[in-house]
């Protein structure tokens, strides 16, 4: 599945502009894999995450490449979004795989407290320090440890639109969350329904709630809800839910209205925007949705597909939501020595690189360079991401324990799929969030 992402890129000075960005290096091309001494030859390191279709060729790629280098033979294996489920009965079976993908804060958090987690090698933290914004560390460390190398990041703030749909209902990108509405009435006006929800994957309608809490609320209660020290009966999300049940309850807004929106998933919500029979103008997700416009419907990303950033919220700041995928090395694996190795080169630009050049994909190293990517909508993704520095926050409900805020049909996903189908009791919404979380957060 295509699930959440994330993060910060830093690049060189005086290339940025604007949203339009020239695929000038900063000194020599894009770096790629190659040479090593294969000192690795006969050993093998399973891989597990959740990545599936392209992401997960993409993915395997870059294990080629560290093939390539190292000798030692890769084997990834797809886990679906149940990442922690899947590897917990991996473990009791005996049959641990030597690295985890991990999507959640939250999942890598628990790994780390149940005693899974090798630390991550010195030569690894040592690539963090030298190639990583401090967050990045701090996401991926617990009481001060590092175990998590974020390798694949997310821009989870990013609004996908149709030029052709907005050109022909006359409207231009929005700059507030009340002018996006009215864009989108336009657009429905004009015979096409504005947004495509998919409602199916729950995943989806947290990042809608983060987005809109994060400019609404602010960054300080956004953090305080994150770690559920603020409840969710707080009035600041009731009036979220509120300003994000006005889309839900709009039935001309939503393609196929809720029920519709309820049997779509994230690559079905990109078709019916980016797909040969268009149902909607726009769809919000993360800047993974430009790797399945361009990979899956041929869309040339910045002509026939574009974003513009999720709009500020009720006069607050315009958010930067993001999300990411941490690799962890399990101690039950049976491959150490490769699986540290394997940390090593995913810290390394040259293993982004590989990635960055098929599309799909933002790495928070930020000696990177911003050449390797293919195309200027996705250099300007990542611009925005550094821009924001440190005041990025991540993904809230992958900071959350994965019963509350990872599991398909429960806690956080279960919920604002029901407050899609029905969006007319915030406050009844907002007290069964609470109970939920109370008892994920108590375990």
């Amino acid at each position: 599945m295509m699930r959440r992402r994330t993060t910060l890129l830093t690049g060189c000075t005086g290339i940025l502009g604007g949203l339009a960005l020239g695929a000038t290096a900063c000194g020599g091309g894009p770096v790629t894999a190659g040479g090593g001494d294969k000192a690795l030859s006969g050993q093998a390191v399973t891989v597990a995450g959740v990545w599936s279709g392209t992401e997960q060729k993409n993915f395997q790629k870059v294990l080629d490449a560290f093939t390539e280098k190292t000798g030692a033979k890769t084997q990834f294996t797809s886990t679906g979004d149940n990442v922690s489920t899947v590897v917990g009965s991996k473990i009791e079976g005996g049959n641990a795989p030597d690295v985890v993908m991990v999507p959640q804060v939250g999942v890598l958090k628990q790994f780390a407290q149940k005693g899974w987690l090798k630390p991550l090698s010195k030569k690894t933290e040592q690539s963090v320090d030298a190639g990583y914004a401090p967050v990045w560390k701090e996401y991926g460390s617990v009481d001060g440890t590092l175990y998590g190398l974020y390798f694949k990041a997310a821009h989870k703030s990013t609004v996908w639109y149709s030029p052709d749909a907005l050109a022909q209902a006359g409207v231009k990108p929005p700059k507030t969350y009340d002018e996006m509405l009215k864009a989108g009435q336009t657009v429905s006006d004009s015979g096409l329904a504005a947004f495509s929800v998919a409602g199916q994957d729950g995943w989806t309608l947290t990042d809608w709630f983060e987005n809109i809490y994060l400019s609404q609320a602010g960054p300080e209660k956004y953090d305080a809800l994150a770690a559920h020290k603020l409840k969710w009966t707080d009035a600041s999300v009731v009036e979220a839910l509120e300003t994000l049940g006005k889309l839900f309850k709009d039935k001309q807004l939503i393609a196929g209205g809720q029920k519709g929106a309820l049997n779509t998933d994230f690559p079905g919500s990109v078709e019916k925007v980016f797909g040969p029979e268009p149902e909607a103008g726009m769809v919000y997700e993360g800047d993974f949705v430009a790797g399945v416009a361009k990979d899956q419907f041929g869309k040339k990303v910045g002509e026939d597909a574009n974003f513009f950033p999720f709009p500020a919220v009720g006069g607050g700041e315009a958010p930067v939501v993001s999300g990411g995928d941490a690799a962890v090395v399990l101690k039950d694996g049976k491959n150490q020595k490769a699986a540290q190795a394997l940390l090593e080169y995913l810290a390394t630009p040259e293993a982004s690189a590989v990635w960055a050049e098929a599309g799909g994909f933002l790495s928070p190293n930020k000696k990177l360079d911003l050449a390797s990517y293919g195309d200027d909508v996705t250099r300007a993704t990542a611009k925005s991401l550094v821009q924001a520095g440190d005041s990025v926050r991540f993904d809230m409900s992958d900071q959350a324990p994965a019963a509350f805020g990872g599991t398909k049909g429960a806690g956080e996903w279960k919920l604002l799929q029901d407050f899609l189908r029905d969006p007319s009791d915030p406050k009844g919404t907002a007290a069964k969030l609470e109970a939920a979380a109370a008892k994920a957060y108590q375990d």
